[in-house]
Parts: C-alpha cells; sequence; structure tokens
C-alpha cells in the first residue's frame, strides 16, 4: 500500500491535470478584455479609449480560471487583506438603530489618522453583501483604495458584522432609509470630499435603490457594482445551487441566533432555523405583516432605477455559479437604453471571483471601478473646463482634491483631448 503521502500526492496530480483538461475544454482565452454593454454616449465612448483595464482582462492563464465555483469561494471566504485594519464608528439612526461604519486605514496611517485632513481625500462607501460578512473581496478593494489615494468605509448594516442590534427592526432587502442617514453623515464628516460607492452582490441591490429614491440628490460621483443580483425575488424565488443555498443557510441561521432571545418575541424563530430555503428565511424576517408581493413591490433595487442620476459601472460573469446565465438574469435593455448605467461582461471570474492572475492576488474588478471613477470624473472636469485650456501631458491619471470656492474639488492631471462633442449631461433621468 502507497504512503498516505504518496496517495495525496497522486490525487492532488490527478485533480492538477483533470483541470487542465477542463482548461482545454472550456476553450478559455489567454487575452479575451471584456465586453462594454452600454447606450452609445460621450462618457462611453471616454470610457472606452481610456479604461485601459478594459483590455487587459485575462491576460495570464491559469487553470482555477475555469472553476468559477472555487473562485467564488475564494473572494467571499478567502482571508482578509491584513494590510487593511478598521476603525469603527457607531451611528444611531433616527428610530435608535444602530449600523456601523468601518473606516479602512492601512498601518502607517493608524498614528495619524486623527490628524489628517479627511477632507483632502475622496470617500469610497462600501456595501458589502447582505448576509453580513466582509468578505475578501471587500477587504482586498479597501487595500487598493487606500494605495490610491481614498478613504474607504465600510457600510454595516444592523446587527451585522458586530454591530449591536438595538431593536427589533431588522433591515428589509431595498430599503434605503439607513444608508441614506450614514450617506448623511459621511458628509457632514468630510465636507466637500467626492463620494464614490461599490456595492457587492446582495449589496448592490441596496445601493440601486438608495440611487434611485435619491435621484440627482445621491451626493455621489459615481458608483460601482461586482455582481450585483438585478432580479432579487425571482433569485429567492429560484433557489441559487446547492452548494450556495446551504452555505448562505447556515450563515443567516447563524447570525441570527445572535439575537433569538429578543427577537422571538416580534418573529417566529422556530419556521426561520427550520426553513430550508432563502426565501422562507425573507419571509418569516420581513413578511409577517405584508404579503410577499407587496414586499417585493416596496423593496425592488430597480423600482425607481429611471431616477439614477449618477454613472453606474456593473461588473458580471458569464459563468456566475449563484446567478445563473447572462440572458435570463441581466436586463440588458436597461444598460442599452440608459446613459448612466454601464456593463461589463466578462467571460470568466464567477460571484465577485474577478482575479487578476492567481487566486491569492489582486482582483481585476478592483481596478476596473477605481479606473472607471477616475475617468468619470476626468470626464466631467473636462466638461466644465473652458474651452482651449491644456491640459498636462505624461502623467497618470490621478485623483487630487484642492479647496476651492464652494469647498472640496476634484482635479486631475490625466492627459486627454477636449474635443466639443462631450454633451453628457448629469440631469438626465430617464
Amino acid at each position: 500500500m502507497l504512503p498516505w503521502a504518496g496517495v495525496l500526492g497522486f490525487l492532488l496530480l490527478l485533480i492538477f491535470l483533470c483541470v487542465r483538461v477542463w482548461v482545454r475544454k472550456a476553450k478559455v482565452p489567454s487575452s479575451s478584455g471584456a465586453q462594454l454593454v452600454c447606450k452609445p454616449s460621450a462618457l462611453a465612448a471616454y470610457l472606452e479609449s481610456q479604461c485601459q483595464a478594459l483590455k487587459s482582462l485575462c491576460e495570464a492563464s491559469w487553470p482555477w480560471r475555469a472553476l468559477p465555483s472555487l473562485q467564488t469561494l475564494a473572494s467571499m471566504m478567502g482571508p482578509l487583506d491584513s494590510r487593511v485594519h478598521f476603525v469603527r464608528t457607531y451611528l444611531q439612526l433616527s428610530d435608535e438603530g444602530l449600523v456601523a461604519l468601518d473606516w479602512a486605514v492601512g498601518p502607517a496611517q493608524q498614528k495619524r489618522r486623527q490628524t489628517s485632513t479627511i477632507c483632502s481625500t475622496p470617500v469610497l462607501l462600501l456595501v458589502p453583501n447582505s448576509f453580513g460578512k466582509v468578505t475578501r473581496n471587500i477587504s482586498k478593494l479597501c487595500h487598493v483604495a487606500l494605495l490610491h489615494g481614498y478613504h474607504p468605509v465600510v457600510f454595516n448594516r444592523r446587527g451585522q458584522n458586530g454591530c449591536p442590534l438595538s431593536t427589533t427592526a431588522l433591515q428589509p432587502y431595498g430599503d434605503p432609509a439607513d444608508l441614506r442617514e450614514a450617506v448623511r453623515y459621511i458628509r457632514s464628516q468630510c465636507p466637500g470630499a467626492l463620494l464614490f460607492a461599490v456595492g457587492e452582490s446582495t449589496g448592490a441591490g441596496l445601493l440601486f435603490s438608495y440611487l434611485g429614491e435619491c435621484g440627482s440628490s445621491s451626493h455621489l460621483t459615481a458608483a460601482g457594482c461586482i455582481s450585483p443580483i438585478f432580479d432579487p425575488r425571482g433569485w429567492f424565488e429560484a433557489g441559487c445551487p446547492w452548494l450556495w443555498q446551504q452555505l448562505l443557510l447556515m450563515s443567516q441561521k447563524v447570525w441570527l441566533s445572535r439575537f433569538a432571545t429578543v427577537l422571538g418575541e416580534v418573529l417566529p424563530l422556530d419556521r426561520f432555523f427550520g426553513g430550508q430555503s432563502l426565501r422562507e428565511l425573507e419571509e418569516v424576517l420581513f413578511c409577517q405583516a405584508q404579503t410577499w408581493d407587496l414586499y417585493w413591490e416596496r423593496n425592488n433595487p430597480l423600482r425607481d432605477v429611471d431616477e439614477v442620476a449618477v454613472p453606474v459601472l456593473c461588473i458580471c460573469s458569464q459563468d456566475d455559479p449563484m446567478c445563473g446565465a447572462p440572458r435570463d438574469t441581466l436586463p440588458f435593455e436597461l444598460f442599452e437604453t440608459n446613459p448612466y448605467f454601464f456593463l461589463v461582461l466578462t467571460q470568466g471570474g464567477g460571484h465577485c471571483g474577478f482575479f487578476k492572475e492567481s487566486l491569492g492576488g489582486a482582483f481585476w474588478s478592483h481596478e476596473v471601478l477605481l479606473e472607471f471613477f477616475h475617468s468619470t470624473v476626468d470626464f466631467l472636469l473636462t466638461e466644465d473646463k473652458p474651452k482651449g485650456q491644456a491640459k498636462k501631458r505624461g502623467a497618470r491619471p490621478v485623483l487630487k482634491v484642492t479647496q476651492g470656492r464652494s469647498g472640496c474639488r476634484q482635479e486631475s492631471c490625466c492627459p486627454h483631448n477636449t474635443p466639443d462633442i462631450y454633451s453628457w449631461q448629469r440631469s438626465y433621468t430617464h
């Protein structure tokens, strides 16, 4: 009999060979780029010409690219980035509920965070998934954002990620009331600073709701979504694949068990802990005084999508194991008719697993989002500049905030032409 080490080595070799065969059958390209789906506009043309990250997808070939479920696991449940630390702020809401804001800082910033000028840097608000865990995807984005000069802050819902539950009211799927108060607080702490936002997975639904309800008063310059779920009702009703269903069910039950005593007085938690689907859990938590239909009428993240008034970039994958085939789950008509929405559709990446080269490396999706923010700001500034004003050449795009007559103002050193064809109207809402 072979020793255990030999058996293990043999199995690993067999798995590796199977993966190589799988990769060849899947015909994963070594340099495929990404497809940009959007309504033709001046901003769309500018993004296609300036966002180099869109053209660099899948430059490195690695065998795990054919395993979207593994990419998803690595991004959602992998270890957090140890180079990022968080300083927590609790925000008491108007109904006496609590949400937590985790401000990301690097090791070198911890000692001087109190004396730094917050207004001098743009703020990146991160909305994690609705299942209450800060993922590797979010922590990596915090690290990259710090390197690019942003001040990242993570929004934690009531009772999630260690935030106390001070009331018996939980946050429904698409109710942006708590997020709206958090944005108001951030603006009070960072007066005049540019504000960007990124939603992850189901967290993108909350961001969509906020942008739709607030319209031109959202105070955001631009937003991004990584693997958003556009039809959460259909997703809850159809159910995701068995593996993900079980992981999410377990995560939800473990989370709510912390508050079982207090919530047991107002909710039938025996039905919750005995639930076998995500829909059952959602109904127990939020449909005691309303029907399932009415709940989604009020919480559909795209209910006010025509009122969104800032550019939004959504990054999705064709092999997403949690959402299903793009033809059934992505609202292509939205991106083809609404000038504020841009879809980047890739061949691989799983769900939030858009790794650049290896499962332990950087995320390509993070580069795309930050470059999208840079390019959008640069484009808008170009619109406001007097005609004929020349820009400095030879410098990489850098967001720089300076004090102007109306607070903090963004400037960019990105070289580009300033043709007269640009006609982007930020007040256009339908």
